[in-house]
């Protein structure tokens, strides 16, 4: 028995199902963890939700900024462009209980017997994992309920608050952890949020640090992430583990056996 963590998939189906193939994932023993992101831009969305869906006994998955931004679309029935991706998920025989379903992932998964936490993007810098868990409820809470939801969605989308403070109140607070589980790249030294800098390390603006380099999470828990391609997959903080490494993007997708941290990789197709 193992669990493999996998990066952003993307809809790139294909290459999911040979990482698959090449880890020789077995059902009747074996547990995926996704790190988010498993639609857009990729060619073939629908199929990873089905499988993910039709899987959901042995897989787990945190929401991602766009797995966020679909629900955000069917929810508030957004008027998408003609080439939207979205269009084609929508029509879906089942789009109601895959919807409903993805509404109800959570924003961040531990499991105290593996020693690790997964989130999408990772855990800002003022946050501890008792902090990290509590947070990622009080967002799952108000995405759990269909009108607590649409209301949220309709006020998701902004880059303020960018600093954490455990006085925030409202649809604030709600933001801010939104932006941190499924944004966040580098922060400011007191820990606010950058919106601007997508950049590999070693790049970015001056008074910018990537969130790993300001966090103490890794002495507590592994922590396994995504959303951040430029990173390669390879993340210098100890105890912490990147897994996007851009498939979409014509690199490859990766999966991590939590077991024994062996990375398993395939080339984009």
């Amino acid at each position: 028995m193992a669990t493999y963590a996998i990066g952003d998939i993307q809809g790139c189906y294909d290459e999911f199902r040979l990482l698959l193939k090449k880890i020789q994932f077995n059902p009747a023993h074996d547990n995926l963890w996704l790190a988010g992101d498993l639609v857009n831009r990729g060619p073939k969305s629908l199929e990873v939700l089905q499988f993910a869906y039709e899987h959901q006994d042995v897989c787990q998955l945190v929401l991602g900024n766009h797995d966020l931004s679909m629900l955000a679309s069917y929810y508030t029935k957004a008027k998408l462009p003609k080439k939207s991706e979205f269009n084609g998920i929508f029509a879906a025989d089942n789009i109601k209980k895959l919807m409903k379903w993805l509404r109800k992932q959570p924003m961040a998964i531990y499991d105290k017997n593996l020693n690790v936490l997964m989130t999408h993007a990772g855990v800002p810098p003022q946050w501890d994992l008792k902090t990290t868990l509590a947070c990622a409820y009080e967002l799952e809470e108000v995405l759990s309920k269909t009108e607590t939801a649409k209301d949220f969605f309709k006020h998701m989308y902004g880059n303020k608050p960018a600093l954490w403070s455990k006085k925030l109140e409202g649809i604030e607070r709600l933001r801010y952890i939104t932006n941190a589980f499924t944004r966040m790249r580098f922060v400011h030294h007191d820990g606010t949020l950058d919106f601007k800098s997508k950049s590999s390390p070693g790049k970015q603006a001056k008074g910018l640090f990537p969130w790993y380099e300001l966090t103490d999470i890794g002495h507590q828990t592994r922590v396994v992430f995504g959303h951040w391609a430029a990173l390669n997959g390879k993340c210098p903080t100890p105890n912490l583990h990147a897994l996007d490494t851009g498939c979409v993007w014509g690199n490859k997708l990766t999966a991590l056996r939590l077991e024994d941290e062996k990375r398993f990789r395939v080339k984009a197709l």
